[in-house]
C-alpha cells in the first residue's frame, strides 16, 4: 500500500511540475517587436554607408543616395549634394513608392523599377537593408534633421559635388598672382561614372554654350583632406604637358567654387553650369555629355595632407 501512495505522490508531483513549466512557458512567449514601419518611422533620415556595404551586387538608388526618408508609402533621397539640407525640407526629393510587412521593404523606384529587401534591425540607430536578388546587404543609419550633419556629408563626399553640374566656367582671375598655364583654361568638367578620378578642361571663351565645349585635354583628377580644416580640400589636376596643377579647393555656395594656386600665388572662381539632378537622365538643363549615372562607391579613408594652408593674406 505504501509503495503504490508512493508511486501515486511521484505522479501527482510529476504532473504538478510538468503544468508549472508549461504555465511559465506560456508566460515567457515573446512579446510582440517594434513593427517594420514604426522602424524605419523611428528616423526622418537614414544614411546610407555605402562603404559599409556587403555583396558584391549593386542596387542603384541606394548606391546613389547619401541618405532616404520613409514617408506614408513614399521614399525620399538626398541624390545630389547641390541643395542637401534644403531640398525637400531636408528630406531631397520623392523616387519611389514602398511597402513595408512583417520585416519585408518592397520599392518601387520611378526609374530603377522594384527591389524588395530583408529588414533586420542592428541597433538602436542602424538597419541593414538585404537584397536578396543580388545577395547584397546595404547599412543605414538614422539621424533626426535637426541632428544630422549636412555640412560633413557635402564636404566628405565634395567629389560628388563637382560632378554635378555639366561644366565649371571660369569667371574670375585674381589680378595678383605669376601668369602660369592654368590661365587658359576656361572651363573644367568632372565626370561621373567609370573610376570617379576624370576631367576634362577646355579653353573656349567665356560664355560659350556648354554644349558645344571643345575639351581640349582629359586627365585624372584628387581631391584630398588639409588638416585642421574640415572646410578646405585639395584639388589636383593632373596634366601631363605641363605637370600637376596643384590647388586649394574652397566651396563659395552650391554653386561656386574658389580654387588658390600657391605655386603662382593665383585665386581662380568658377560656376557651375548645367546643373545634374541625380534621378533621371535627361532632367539636367544645358547638359553638356550623356553622363553615366552617378553611382557612390567604396572609398578607403582619405590621407590627411599635412600642409599647412599656404594662401598668403592679401
Amino acid at each position: 500500500m505504501k509503495t503504490i501512495k508512493l508511486l501515486l505522490s511521484v505522479v501527482l508531483v510529476t504532473s504538478l511540475f510538468t503544468s508549472c513549466s508549461v504555465q511559465v512557458n506560456d508566460y515567457d512567449e515573446p512579446q510582440p517587436t517594434i513593427s517594420i514601419n514604426q522602424l524605419l518611422n523611428s528616423y526622418e533620415l537614414w544614411y546610407v554607408d555605402v562603404n559599409r556595404t556587403q555583396g558584391y551586387g549593386t542596387t542603384p538608388f541606394l548606391q546613389k543616395a547619401f541618405t532616404i526618408s520613409f514617408r506614408n508609402g513614399v521614399l525620399y533621397a538626398n541624390n545630389n549634394l547641390v541643395g542637401i539640407g534644403s531640398s525637400g525640407n531636408g528630406f531631397g526629393i520623392d523616387v519611389a513608392s514602398y511597402d513595408a510587412y512583417d520585416m519585408i521593404l518592397d520599392v518601387n523606384h520611378d526609374i530603377d523599377g522594384f527591389s524588395t529587401f530583408d529588414v533586420y534591425q542592428i541597433d538602436n540607430n542602424t538597419i541593414e537593408l538585404y537584397n536578396p536578388n543580388n545577395d547584397t546587404s546595404y547599412f543605414l543609419d538614422g539621424y533626426q534633421r535637426s541632428n544630422f550633419d549636412y555640412d560633413f556629408v557635402f564636404y566628405d563626399n565634395i567629389h560628388y559635388f563637382l560632378q554635378e553640374y555639366g561644366a565649371w566656367e571660369k569667371t574670375y582671375t585674381s589680378n595678383f598672382g605669376a601668369i602660369n598655364e592654368f590661365d587658359n583654361e576656361n572651363y573644367l568638367q568632372f565626370l561621373a561614372g567609370g573610376n570617379d578620378s576624370e576631367f576634362r578642361s577646355s579653353q573656349d571663351a567665356n560664355g560659350s554654350n556648354i554644349n558645344n565645349l571643345y575639351w581640349d585635354y582629359t586627365g585624372v583628377y584628387g581631391v584630398g583632406n588639409i588638416s585642421g580644416d574640415a572646410y578646405l580640400k585639395t584639388l589636383t589636376l593632373d596634366y601631363d604637358f605641363f605637370n600637376n596643377e596643384h590647388f586649394e579647393l574652397s566651396v563659395i555656395n552650391d554653386g561656386k567654387i574658389e580654387l588658390y594656386h600657391p605655386s603662382s600665388g593665383t585665386v581662380y572662381e568658377f560656376v557651375g553650369r548645367g546643373y545634374i539632378q541625380y534621378l533621371k537622365e535627361s532632367n539636367a538643363k544645358d547638359k553638356t555629355v550623356t553622363q553615366k549615372d552617378k553611382l557612390r562607391k567604396f572609398r578607403k579613408d582619405k590621407v590627411d595632407n599635412p600642409r599647412e594652408n599656404t594662401r598668403v593674406k592679401i
